[in-house]
């Protein structure tokens, strides 16, 4: 299918994996017939532009990147299809980052180069995107243990996936249960334990399944929380995490909402996609089929 192709690339994702993968990313998608231009970003705010331009141009945005990188140039895709008699662009996802989940959730190829097939011959889905004030996101938003554990992530330089795990050890070793204060469509409820999060994808942290049944397109968010237990325990049960069948653990609740308040008893950074987007207290609501995204 012939297609324009803004290709926008965050050159500092995955510690230059993006970078490298770019000659055989744009070289594949100039194979498939596609028609490219290239843009570089500076930060989210520039790749919001980017992608509010490829959609009032009706381009596919393709984003070389990571989640970040993917929820800010789909936010950009559904502000220019509020405003375009076409309906704006659509989203295709190369990944380039360091945790790729929501690729993974899509079912997208880790290889840039591969992941091209998708755009050539996918087929178009209408997603939800998370909103936090002026931050959208395309997977989960979580905080508290999740708020250290994706700070100490962010700051090691271990490489790839086990960035998360490793975030996720250092984060026990100094951790105490937080009171939360929770808002889920007006039902007021109290949770102490580690963590809150609200996920529009299934998966974070490089590949841990955090909520197996998350829909992308229901309108809703799974409000994932885990419960106060013995350190020694939580540790026990992480690995189950990565086939989702921690849902099962008798501290793990799961409710759905569309709009989700929340408020602690100590500061917490809110963290979606990788970054952190806000501070407690924080609310996050969904925009259902907010933007259409291509998908093998």
């Amino acid at each position: 299918m012939e297609r324009d192709v803004a290709l926008i690339v965050n050159p500092a994702a995955g510690g230059g994996r993006a970078v490298r993968a770019l000659p055989a990313a744009e070289r594949a998608l100039r194979d498939a017939g596609l028609r490219v231009r290239l843009e570089h970003t500076r930060d989210i705010d520039h790749a919001r532009a980017l992608g509010r331009a490829a959609g009032a141009a009706g381009e596919v945005a393709a984003a070389l990147g990571g989640d970040g990188l993917v929820g800010a140039v789909a936010d950009g895709l559904r502000q220019a299809g509020a405003s375009c008699a076409h309906g704006g662009g659509l989203l295709a996802i190369l990944p380039g980052g360091r945790g790729n989940d929501f690729a993974r959730t899509l079912g997208i190829p880790r290889d840039p180069a591969k992941a091209v097939a998708a755009i050539a011959n996918g087929r178009e889905r209408a997603i939800d995107l998370g909103v936090c004030g002026e931050r959208t996101f395309v997977g989960i938003a979580s905080c508290g243990f999740d708020s250290d554990a994706n700070r100490i992530a962010n700051a090691t330089r271990v490489p790839g996936d086990a960035a998360y795990l490793y975030g996720a050890l250092r984060a026990l070793a100094g951790w105490r249960p937080a009171r939360f204060e929770l808002e889920l469509d007006g039902e007021q409820l109290t949770h102490v334990g580690y963590s809150v999060a609200a996920a529009n994808g299934r998966q974070y942290g490089g590949g841990m399944v955090l909520a197996p049944d998350a829909s992308l397109d229901d309108g809703l968010f799974d409000v994932v929380t885990v419960a106060a237990v013995p350190k020694r325990r939580f540790l026990r049960g992480l690995p189950r995490v990565f086939s989702g069948a921690h849902v099962r653990n008798e501290e793990v609740s799961v409710r759905r909402a569309r709009e989700l308040r929340i408020a602690a008893d100590r500061a917490f950074a809110l963290y979606a996609d990788g970054d952190p987007i806000a501070e407690l207290p924080a609310t996050v609501r969904t925009l259902p089929a907010a933007v259409r995204v291509i998908v093998p």
